[in-house]
């Protein structure tokens, strides 16, 4: 599965998108948009982003899960060395730093994470400020041509932005398109 980054200028380009795409078998559970007029998207019954799409939590709650890790290692050792709780500390207690420590970074990341914009779409932001709408469309294999063919030919006001190969994972980056010079 792939995710389809289209550009369209218009609440009423996407209303047709959406439309179109319902045709071709997408379902709404695979298509979003994102837009700073919510509520016109609200109106139109177009379905919206949500906040793991449009944030980076996931992302920064894995970093900071995999911080966590490290320093629960290092903290463990050090209870370990040290043997503050006398020496026949028993293995659980090194196990509930490691958990307590991991989780305790998964927190403070996604924390992190919900403050800040999506890696993969900040760079589509001047464009969603300018007031576009950055549709997202998750096809499977065999759905990808027939949605490619169906935007080109009915809707040459939307453009193929990105292509993300590896939506599900969040360190992985765009597929940037470039536009044609026939375009330009």
């Amino acid at each position: 599965m792939k995710c389809l980054y289209y550009l369209a200028p218009t609440l009423d380009s996407t209303h047709r998108i959406s439309d179109d795409l319902h045709e071709v078998g997408v379902l709404d559970w695979f298509l979003h948009v994102i837009s700073k007029d919510e509520a016109g998207l609200k109106r139109e019954h177009i379905h919206s982003s949500n906040y793991l799409e449009t944030t980076d939590i996931i992302r920064d709650g894995i970093i900071g899960a995999n911080l966590g890790f490290i320093a629960a290692v290092i903290a463990a050792g050090l209870v370990m060395f040290l043997e503050p709780f006398g020496p026949d500390t028993p293995k659980v207690v090194y196990f509930f730093v490691i958990v307590v420590f991991t989780l305790f970074g998964a927190w403070v990341g996604g924390l992190t994470g919900i403050d800040k914009k999506n890696k993969k779409l900040r760079r589509f932001q001047g464009d969603i400020d300018a007031g576009k709408y950055l549709i997202l469309i998750y096809a499977f294999k065999e759905q990808e041509g027939v949605i490619r063919d169906m935007m080109k030919r009915k809707h040459e006001e939307a453009r193929l932005v990105a292509i993300d190969r590896h939506f599900l994972n969040p360190f992985a980056g765009l597929q940037r398109r470039r536009r044609q010079r026939a375009e330009a």
